[in-house]
C-alpha cells in the first residue's frame, strides 16, 4: 500500500534481500524490531526515521504486523524448502576440427574431450596415406595444434587430470602431454583396441585386436603389462574398456566373433570387478559403453546412442535403456563408435551412419575403370575365384550369421553353399576347383577351425583341423597337398601354419600333423602361394605396420620385403611375373614386377597401378579383393566414392547430462 510506513517497507525490503549477510532471516528479529519500534535500515543500509510519536505509530505498526508476519512465514518456508532442479535445454553446435585434415572412424573415438570439457583432442591425417597424428584444440580457440611424435595415432584417451593423452601407434601404447613434448612409449600393443586411464595411475587396455586375449594393465609410467581378465567361453575379444570412477570395476565390449558386429545385436557390455570378482553382463545388444556422472550408462547400437540409468555403488543397470541420439558414426568392423563425453556434461560425436556393411560386386580393370559384376548389394567379404575364373566364392553375412556362397559369373546366379547355423567364412578353392575350404565355428562357439566340402554342394562337410585356437585358411599349394592357414596364438600374435592333406576322391582324404612355417611374436597372416609353388607371400607387423614379405617354400632361405607402405591383400598374378597388393593407407592398388634366379627373389619398386581408390569390407579377417585368373581385372566392393569421405567436423551437445536425466530419470535408491 502507498501509505505503508517507511519502517515497514524497509523491514520487508530487509527480509527479501538475496544476500544472506544483509537479509533479515529470522522471524524473532522482525518481531523485535516491530515491538520496539526501532529504526530499520532500508535497502541501502540507512536507518529509516519517522517523525510521528511511537504511541501513535503503534496502531499503524500493529495493523501491518499480521500481514508482515504472514509474508515472513511464507518467505521462511520458501527459503527453507529445497529449490527445484534447473534443467537446461541441450545446445547443439557443429564445428570444424580446426585443421585441414580428416579423422578415421574405423576404431575407437578419434575425437575426445578432456574431463573438464575445455579441450578437444583428435587423431587425423592431413594427406590421405600419410597416417594420422594427434591434435589438440582448446574450445576457446579456432585452430588446432599438432602434437609432435604422435604419427600413426589411433583411439586416444585422456588421463583423469586432463594433462596427458594416451594413444596407440606403431604397435605400442604411448602417452603425450597435452601441452606437447616427446611421446613416451609405455608398452607393446600390437593392435590396440581401446584404453582407459584409471585414477590409481594405471591404464587398462586391449593390446590385440585378434581373438584370444583379454584386458591388460600397465603403469602410466610404463613397464611390463599384466593380464587383468581372461576370455570367457563364447567370447572372441574384450575391447573398448572404461575404468569406472573409484576404480572398483571396468566395463568393456564383448563380441562373440570378430568382425561380426552387425548392428551390435550380438555383442554385449560386460562389467568386470577389480582386482577380481565374478563378471556380469550389463547390456545384451550394444557396444562401446561409457559411464557418465549423470548416473547413466551410454552405449551405441547401430548408429543410435542409448542410455540406461546405472547405480555406481551397486554396479548395475537400474532402469530400461532408451534411445537418446540418432546418427552417430560407428564401425561394424571393430565395434567402436565416434563419441565421447566429458565430466561437465558435454557430448562430442561425429555424425554419420554405421560403417556401410552392404555393397555390390564390381570389376576393376588395370586402368582403374569400374564396372558392375553383381549390382545387388550384400554384406560380402573374402572373394575367391575358382581356378577357371567362372565362379566366385565369398562369405555373406545376413545379419545373423555368415555362410559361404558361390556366384556363377557367366550365368549371373548366386547359390548358398553352407547351411550350418554356425559362422562359415574365408572360402579358399583347391587347385583342381573341386572343393572349397573354409573356417567355421560349428565345432565350438567363437573358435574357428578348418572344414571343406565339394564346390557343387554335394557330399558331406569334412573337418580338417581340431584346434583350441582360431584358424583361417589362406591358400592351397598348386599341388593341392598343402594348405596354408593362419592360427591365433595366446601371446597376442598369429602364426602361419602348413597343413598336409593326403588321399583322394576315391579313397578319401585325411590330414597330417600341422607344422609351423612362420612362428614368432608378430602377427603373421594371409600366406599366399606363388603360381609355381616356390614362394610364399605373407603379411607381418614386425616393423610396426603391416608389410608384405616373400620367402621360399618349403625353405630354407631369406625373406624379401615387397611393400613400401601399410599393405594388405597380397595377390600373385597367374599370367605374368607380377605381384599386387592394396595400399591400406590410400586404398589404391599397387603392382610389383619381380624376377627370380635360383633361390633369389628380386622385386622392383612398387608402383601405383591406377588412381582409383577402392572400398574395403567392414568385416575381419577378410580379403577385400581377388584377381581373376586372366590377370586383367580384379573383383572389388566399390570405388573411391565409398572409400574417401573427408571427416573434419564434429557435433557438440552442451548440457547433454540434463537431457539424459530427462529421458532416462535416475531414481534415488536406499
Amino acid at each position: 500500500p502507498g501509505d505503508l510506513p517507511p519502517q515497514v517497507r524497509a523491514l520487508l525490503v530487509g527480509c527479501l534481500q538475496k544476500d544472506r549477510k544483509t537479509r533479515i532471516g529470522d522471524i524473532a528479529v522482525a518481531r523485535f524490531l516491530l515491538e520496539q519500534g526501532l529504526a530499520v535500515p532500508d535497502a541501502r543500509g540507512v536507518p529509516v526515521a519517522d517523525a510521528r510519536p511511537a504511541r501513535s505509530m503503534w496502531l499503524t505498526w500493529g495493523s501491518a504486523a499480521v500481514a508482515v508476519a504472514s509474508l515472513l512465514a511464507a518467505l521462511m518456508m520458501w527459503l527453507r524448502s529445497e529449490p527445484a532442479p534447473v534443467v537446461s535445454t541441450p545446445v547443439r553446435l557443429t564445428a570444424d576440427i580446426g585443421v585441414d585434415a580428416s579423422m578415421d572412424g574405423n576404431l575407437g573415438a578419434s575425437s575426445i574431450l578432456s574431463p573438464d570439457g575445455t579441450v578437444l583432442a583428435f587423431a587425423a591425417e592431413k594427406t590421405l596415406g600419410e597416417g594420422a597424428a594427434l591434435y589438440v584444440r582448446r574450445l576457446d580457440q579456432l585452430g588446432a595444434t599438432p602434437l609432435n611424435g604422435t604419427e600413426g595415432a589411433q583411439s586416444p584417451f585422456f588421463s583423469p587430470d586432463g594433462k596427458w593423452i594416451g594413444f596407440f601407434a606403431q604397435g605400442k601404447l604411448k602417452k603425450v602431454a597435452v601441452t606437447g613434448g616427446a611421446a613416451i612409449t609405455l608398452c607393446d600393443a600390437p593392435a590396440g583396441r581401446g584404453g582407459s586411464w584409471s585414477e590409481d595411475g594405471s591404464i587398462i587396455f586391449t593390446p590385440y585386436g585378434q581373438a584370444g586375449t583379454g584386458l591388460h594393465r600397465v603403469s602410466a609410467e610404463g613397464g611390463a603389462s599384466e593380464k587383468v581378465s581372461e576370455l570367457a567361453n563364447g567370447e572372441a575379444s574384450q575391447r573398448w574398456p572404461q575404468v569406472l570412477p573409484g576404480g572398483k570395476a571396468v566395463i568393456f565390449t564383448s563380441p562373440p566373433a570378430l568382425g561380426d558386429y552387425g548392428d551390435y545385436a550380438n555383442s554385449a557390455i560386460v562389467l568386470q570387478p577389480l582386482p577380481t570378482g565374478p563378471r556380469k553382463i550389463l547390456v545384451k545388444g550394444g557396444a562401446y559403453a561409457r559411464y557418465v556422472p549423470s548416473g547413466h550408462l551410454v552405449y551405441v547400437r547401430a548408429s543410435s546412442l542409448f542410455a540406461a540409468p546405472f547405480d555406481l555403488k551397486r554396479l548395475e543397470v537400474t532402469g530400461p535403456a532408451v534411445p537418446v541420439l540418432e546418427g552417430v558414426s560407428a564401425g561394424f568392423q571393430s565395434g567402436g563408435a565416434q563419441f565421447d563425453l566429458s565430466g561437465n556434461g558435454t557430448l562430442v560425436y561425429v555424425p554419420g551412419q554405421a560403417a556401410a556393411d552392404t555393397a555390390p560386386i564390381q570389376w576393376l580393370d588395370r586402368t582403374g575403370r569400374l564396372s558392375s559384376l553383381r549390382s545387388a548389394a550384400a554384406n560380402w567379404s573374402n572373394p575367391s575365384f575358382s581356378p577357371d575364373g567362372r565362379v566366385l566364392a565369398m562369405d555373406i553375412h545376413d545379419g545373423t550369421q555368415s555362410d559361404v556362397w558361390t556366384f556363377d559369373v557367366e550365368r549371373n546366379t548366386l547359390s548358398r553353399l553352407t547351411f550350418d547355423p554356425a559362422d562359415d567364412l574365408r572360402p579358399v578353392w583347391t587347385p583342381d576347383g573341386r572343393r572349397i575350404a573354409f573356417a567355421s565355428t560349428r565345432g565350438a562357439p567363437s573358435i574357428f577351425n578348418l572344414y571343406w566340402q565339394r564346390a557343387d554342394g554335394t557330399g558331406e562337410v569334412q573337418r580338417l583341423t581340431n584346434s583350441k585356437a582360431s584358424q583361417h585358411p589362406s591358400s592351397f599349394h598348386p599341388n593341392g597337398r598343402t594348405l596354408a592357414l593362419m592360427e591365433n596364438v595366446p601371446n597376442n600374435a598369429s602364426d602361419v601354419i602348413m597343413l598336409p592333406i593326403e588321399g583322394g576322391e576315391q579313397g578319401g582324404w585325411k590330414t597330417g600333423a600341422p607344422s609351423p612355417f612362420l612362428k614368432g611374436p608378430f602377427i603373421e597372416s594371409s600366406a599366399m602361394f606363388s603360381p609355381d609353388g616356390r614362394w610364399v607371400a605373407y603379411l607381418s607387423n614386425e616393423s610396426g605396420r603391416n608389410d608384405i614379405y616373400v620367402q621360399p617354400f618349403p625353405g630354407p632361405g631369406g625373406k624379401y620385403q615387397v611393400s613400401v607402405a601399410a599393405a594388405d591383400d597380397p595377390t600373385w598374378s597367374r599370367t605374368a611375373p607380377e605381384f599386387f597388393y592394396l595400399n591400406r593407407s590410400d586404398l589404391r592398388m599397387m603392382v610389383v614386377p619381380y624376377r627370380t634366379a635360383g633361390d633369389a627373389f628380386r622385386a622392383d619398386t612398387p608402383a601405383v597401378l591406377n588412381e582409383t581408390r577402392i572400398s574395403v569390407r567392414p568385416r575381419a579377417p577378410s580379403r577385400d579383393l581377388d584377381l581373376h585368373p586372366d590377370g586383367k581385372r580384379f573383383v572389388v566392393a566399390g570405388g573411391e566414392e565409398a572409400a574417401a569421405r573427408k571427416v573434419d567436423k564434429v557435433v557438440f551437445v552442451f548440457n547433454f547430462d540434463d537431457e539424459l536425466r530427462r529421458v532416462a530419470p535416475v531414481k534415488a535408491r536406499d
